[in-house]
């Protein structure tokens, strides 16, 4: 196939952003049903990998950014959708950890990543603006998984009823 194709390292970190989102959002939302004796462990897991998600990103939208891509198959108002999804993605992936970073932070929890690395926090505890960094990261959450939704089903467009090289691209 002489499809031309997104770089590698868009493709590397389209896909690992994609695994770690995958991992770590359901990670999130099942933290308030786990034992209180592992609630922790489900937090640092959650806080950690979301965290590498920013660096992740900040890197993706640097290659981005230096990067040749492929013309896009999308035309008109087609096009203006698969900017406005892809923009919100790429956004939400960035307002979800920080959120999540500061939220933690600002309930009095510092991030040691990983259960190594402290990380240095701008807010520190902050219990006045603990809830609405939480709720940022919640609703930052359930915007990215519905842009998450519609990426798929633009995927399932290309590739099933236009049957046009989209997928490809990303492969």
């Amino acid at each position: 196939m002489d499809t031309p194709r997104y770089p590698g390292a868009m493709r590397t970190m389209h896909w690992l952003v994609a695994v770690l989102v995958l991992a770590t959002w359901p990670l999130g939302m099942i933290i308030k049903f786990v034992r209180d004796d592992v609630k922790l462990d489900f937090y640092l897991l959650h806080e950690s990998l979301g965290f590498l998600v920013l660096w992740l990103m900040l890197v993706r939208i640097g290659i981005r950014l230096t990067s040749r891509i492929p013309k896009s198959a999308a035309t008109g108002s087609m096009a203006l959708v698969a900017h406005t999804v892809h923009t919100g993605l790429y956004l939400m992936l960035i307002v979800m950890p920080v959120s999540g970073f500061l939220a933690t932070n600002a309930h009095g929890f510092p991030l040691v990543w990983f259960g190594v690395v402290p990380v240095w926090s701008p807010v520190g505890k902050t219990p006045d603006i603990a809830p609405l960094l939480s709720t940022v990261h919640e609703w930052s959450a359930w915007i990215l998984f519905s842009l998450f939704a519609l990426h798929l089903a633009g995927v399932l467009f290309h590739h099933v009823l236009r049957r046009d090289d989209t997928l490809y691209k990303m492969l």
